[in-house]
Order: C-alpha cells, then structure tokens, then sequence
C-alpha cells in the first residue's frame, strides 16, 4: 500500500471511531446537517444556473426577435432590388461617376467593361454607405470584392469592386 493509500485508511479509521463515539442524537444532527450541505450543494450548481439561463431568455428572444425583423427588411429590400429592371450602362456608369464625384478627390473610379473600382483614402462611413447605396439602387451595381481598412476616426481606405450590367438581372 503506498502513503497516500495507509494515511487515508488511517483517516477513514479515525472518522469511524469518531462516528460510533457519537451520542444517536448527534448522528442524526450531523446526518441532518451533511443533507442539507447536499441540498445546497444541488441547488447551487444544479439549479442556479438554470435559473439564471431562463431569467436572460426574455431579453434574449428580444434581441433575436430585433435581428429576425432586420434581416426580413433586408430581404425585402433585396427582393425589390431584384425586381427592378436593369440600367443601361451609359446610365450605370454616369450615376456612379455622379456619386463618386460627391467622395471628393480622396476618391477614384476606374471603368473597365463590366467592372468598376472605386479606390479611396479617408472617407467618412457614412460618405461610403451612401455612395454604396447610390451605386446599388441608382446604378444597379453589385459588390463583388470590398478591401476597406479604417484609417481616421471615422474614415476608412481601400478599394472597391462593383459588377455592372446584364448579371445584375439575373440575381
């Protein structure tokens, strides 16, 4: 028998003669009190946490509920596009020179075919979103690669890659 095995025989032997030492009255006091330490015990670690789980679940339903309702506007939103008839190019090219023109000179679009590129250096957000909006309702453009880094506070940098034309129908 190695150490650790001898020393807990020797306790258990102890806690045994312990025991029987023990008036009936204070078994059942100690029997008493080791139950409720496991009742305890359950509730704290079995029940608490389920508990806690339940009470959040509102607010979380909520904040799915939110995101659910987002998502259905944009599918909506996207559906609609969809449903619009396609741009001539001449026209497609002439909005999104229109909305680049309104970036400022930290702003470049590059035409290639059916291609667009719009490269830019510190452009607020909220200038970017309304030139990516302009250019997927006005020119009917889609995003087909996106390198966007922040740079100021609230500007960004980087470059942009746009599909025009007929394949925009087809989504």
């Amino acid at each position: 028998m190695t150490e650790q095995g001898q020393a807990l025989a020797q306790w258990r032997q102890q806690m045994q003669e312990r025991w029987t030492a023990l008036a009936p009255r204070e078994r059942r006091l100690v029997q008493a009190t080791g139950w409720v330490l496991l009742l305890v015990l359950v509730v704290m670690v079995g029940l608490r946490p389920a508990w806690r789980t339940l009470s959040a679940m509102p607010e979380r339903m909520q904040a799915v509920e939110v995101e659910l309702e987002s998502m259905r506007r944009l599918a909506q939103e996207a559906q609609a596009l969809r449903q619009r008839p396609p741009v001539p190019p001449v026209q497609a090219e002439a909005a999104l020179r229109a909305a680049s023109e309104r970036l400022g000179g930290t702003a470049r679009l590059t035409l290639q075919g059916e291609r667009a590129t719009l490269t830019f250096t510190d452009i607020p957000g909220g200038a970017l979103a309304d030139w990516l909006q302009e250019a997927r309702g006005a020119a009917r453009a889609r995003v087909t690669e996106a390198e966007v880094q922040p740079a100021a506070a609230g500007a960004f940098s980087g470059n942009i890659v746009l599909a025009l034309g007929n394949g925009l129908g087809e989504r």
